[in-house]
Parts: structure tokens; C-alpha cells; sequence
């Protein structure tokens, strides 16, 4: 940022205020869906439920995610950022607060089904938004914030939905309340954020700059508007962007749906675990501040966009390599120790990773991308929630953990070796990095 003023000096921050709303935005999506996972203990007793009836219902979010990041992210480079954050939020708080009028396993998978399509729209939106509205030397850190959104989200929903649970006694009150969180932000989102070269209150400096880093970016390249899925797939960058999602975001998603569960298993009180339980999600949080910061330093420094990226991305998927002694960690200090190192490392990687597609690609591909990463990382997360539920019931949380940890590494090779500083080919799509 201290760049970009020293560059632009008058420059508005309006760019800043648009990224906070991504934040609020990507915080109460995860709200909504953390509240189940939350409330999982509870209906578990309540509904008879083993672990395997809970990934059901688990996996089908999964599977309307999967399904809705892909075909979302061609809707929001069509519809635009605002129209298509409009239409996916509202549509997710209704199902959310829907979710009341459940009564058994189909229907509660019906409802995660519906959950899962609107909310899969949150994360290309948001990245597009960054290419609209950052200039490249500030995406990774602009990333981070709305990402971080995540972790915060995942941190405040088990004191939230248990207060409200304990308050109101019964698990209905805890989604309408949390369902209707974002009708707030709905109001706030439709009065405040328009594409920089509309709003009304984003001044000429800034909007200029923004305007001359993105024609620099795409200098000597053709604009292609609304490249096909099979034009993009040509690239082994978007192969690279597509495997940074697809095997990390499915460790992250183990850790968010069956944290509770797992310490409920070794024995502990959900009620009186609620601190550590916030350690691997305040790590998180911490983990996508620093990659964005740590990348955007290096580039500051005179690195490459690219090398500084994979500087982060190393040591990311390395550090995921310590949910193997939490599987083995005697005590809840521990457990929350390790579990928060691996989700420290997590986050930063998954920061880099959601940074790929506007590094790599044109503004009109930008969300196609990062769409199709989605889709591939909740297919990745369909198939490890179902053996997790069939593990955990059968073998235990162990190894699960230890199969968990293994994963980014193969990805972080994966991204080394797809994701390099290669020119655009001619076809306008992808950007030198």
C-alpha cells in the first residue's frame, strides 16, 4: 500500500473499504456454514446420527459447492461483482434461516444442498473484485484480508451458536439468527460497492491508477472476454491454479467440519474447549495475513510476483506436516498447538493460492479460474469427507490426520512445478507473473 501512495499521492483507500466488505462478506458465509458443524454434537444425539450420516450431510454442500463454484464463476464474470454477490447472498441467508423446518437427515442434506449452491459464489466474486479493484502488487495482501474473513468466521461461530443455543435452548433460533446476518451486509454491499471506474466516491488519482496498472498488465496482450473452459484448460497455469485449491482446500474443510467432533472423541467438553478451539482458527487468520504480507514485501523487494508467491507456498505446505503429532499429542494444549501451526501454514499457501488466478489471468477470466479451483477443490472435499466419516468410525480421527497432513506437500510440487513466469502465448488470457 505505502507503494502505490508513494506512487499515486493524493490517491483515495477506497480500494480498502471495498476489501473490508469482501471480508464481512466471506466472514458470515462461513458463519452460516460453520454453524452446523458446530451444532453437529447436539444433532448427533438429538437425531441418532453416526459419523457417517454427518458426512452425508456434509458432503451435500460439498457437492452443490463444487458444483456452484464452477458454473458461479462464469455467472459473476457475466453478471459482475455486484449483481452476483447480490444474488448469492440473499439467496444463501434465506436457505440458511430455511434450514429451521428441518426434521431428518434428507431434509438437513437438502438444505446444506441449497446452502452450498449459494454460497459457492463468494470466493470468485471476491477475487475478481480484488482484479477490478487492487493493483498486483497489493492482491496477495488484499487476498489475505478477504480470506482471512475464513478463519474469523470459523473462530466466532462456536461462541456465537452455542451462546445462542444455550439462550433459546434448541438449534432453530441458532440458524434464523445466523441466517439473517446477512441481510445486514446486503444493505451496506448495495449502497456502497460499484466497479472503480463508476463509484461516486472513489477520487480521480486513485481511480486512474487503478485503471493505468490494469491496461499495464494486459499491454501487448488482446483482451479474450469470456474464455471458454476448454481455452483456459489449454494452460498449465490454470492446471496449477486448479491443483493449488483442489489439494488444500479439502485439508482445511476436514479440520472446519470435524474439529469438534474430533475433540468431543478424545474425550473433551465441547463447552469448556471453546479457547482452544479457537486456536487453529486465530492461527489461520494469522496465517493469511502473513503470506499476503510476506509476498507483498518480497515484491516490494524486487521479486518477481511469481517467485515471492512460491516463497510462501514452501514453507505453507511444509508446516501442514504437524497435523501428524496432533494426532499423537497427549493433551487439548497440544492438540490446539499443532492444529494451529498446520492452519497457520494453511492459510498462507491457501492466500497464494487464491491469489493465482488474478495474477495469472485477465480481469474477464479471473473468476472462470478461480471457479474451476473451487469446483476441483470440493470434488477433492467430497471424496476425503466420506472416507473421513467411514475412518473415523471404524479406525478413528488418527489417520485421517496423518493422510491429511501429506497432501499440500503434493501440492505445493504441483504448483513449483505448473505455475511459472510465462508469457501469455498470444492468446490474451494468461499474464507474464
Amino acid at each position: 500500500m505505502t507503494s502505490f501512495l508513494r506512487k499515486h499521492p493524493g490517491a483515495s483507500n477506497m480500494r480498502w473499504w471495498i476489501v473490508g466488505l469482501l471480508f464481512a462478506s466471506t466472514v458470515i458465509n462461513y458463519i452460516d456454514r460453520q454453524t452446523l458443524s458446530v451444532l453437529a454434537p447436539f444433532l448427533k444425539k438429538d437425531y441418532h446420527w453416526n459419523n457417517q450420516d454427518f458426512a452425508l450431510v456434509v458432503i451435500a454442500f460439498r457437492l452443490a459447492y463444487t458444483i456452484g463454484q464452477a458454473v458461479c464463476g462464469r455467472l459473476i464474470d457475466r453478471l459482475g461483482t455486484r449483481r452476483g454477490l447480490t444474488i448469492s447472498v440473499t439467496f444463501y441467508s434465506l436457505i440458511a434461516m430455511g434450514t429451521a423446518f428441518a426434521t431428518g437427515l434428507r431434509s438437513f442434506a437438502a438444505f446444506r444442498f441449497l446452502l452450498g449452491i449459494g454460497e459457492s459464489a463468494n470466493w470468485p466474486a471476491a477475487t475478481k473484485a480484488v482484479s477490478e479493484w487492487f493493483p498486483r502488487r497489493e492482491r496477495a495482501l488484499a487476498v489475505a484480508i478477504f480470506d482471512s474473513g475464513s478463519s474469523i468466521g470459523a473462530a466466532v461461530a462456536p461462541a456465537l451458536v452455542i451462546g445462542i443455543y444455550s439462550m433459546f435452548g434448541g438449534w432453530q433460533p441458532v440458524v434464523i439468527i445466523t441466517g439473517a446476518l446477512g441481510f445486514v451486509w446486503l444493505w451496506v454491499w448495495r449502497r456502497f460497492y460499484y466497479p472503480p471506474e463508476t463509484h461516486p466516491w472513489i477520487n480521480d488519482v486513485e481511480r486512474d491508477a487503478l485503471l493505468q496498472d490494469r491496461a499495464e498488465a494486459s499491454e501487448g496482450t488482446p483482451t479474450v472476454a469470456r474464455a471458454s473452459w476448454l481455452e483456459l484448460l489449454k494452460f498449465r497455469q490454470t492446471w496449477g491454479a486448479i491443483a493449488s485449491k483442489a489439494l488444500t482446500d479439502p485439508v482445511w474443510y476436514f479440520i472446519t467440519d470435524w474439529f469438534a467432533l474430533y475433540l468431543v472423541a478424545r474425550g473433551f467438553s465441547l463447552q469448556h474447549s471453546l479457547l482452544a478451539f479457537w486456536v487453529p482458527f486465530l492461527a489461520a487468520d494469522l496465517g493469511n495475513y502473513a503470506g499476503g504480507l510476506v509476498s507483498t514485501w518480497l515484491v516490494q523487494r524486487g521479486w518477481t510476483v511469481g517467485s515471492a508467491r512460491k516463497a510462501v507456498v514452501i514453507p505453507g505446505g511444509i508446516g501442514v506436516l504437524c497435523l501428524i503429532p496432533a494426532a499423537f499429542a497427549p493433551g487439548l494444549g497440544m492438540i490446539s498447538l499443532f492444529f494451529g501451526i498446520a492452519t497457520f501454514s494453511y492459510s498462507a499457501f491457501s492466500t497464494m493460492a487464491n491469489t493465482f488466478p488474478a495474477d495469472l489471468f485477465v480481469t474477464d477470466a479471473v473468476a472462470s479460474v478461480s471457479g474451476m479451483g473451487g469446483a476441483a477443490a470440493g470434488m477433492g472435499t467430497i471424496l476425503s469427507t466420506y472416507a473421513i466419516g467411514y475412518i473415523a468410525d471404524h479406525l478413528g480421527f488418527r489417520p485421517a490426520l496423518i493422510g491429511a497432513s501429506v497432501i499440500p506437500v503434493i501440492a505445493m510440487l504441483v504448483v513449483l512445478a505448473l505455475v511459472r513466469n510465462t508469457s501469455s502465448s498470444g492468446r490474451g488470457i494468461v499474464l507474464k507473473i
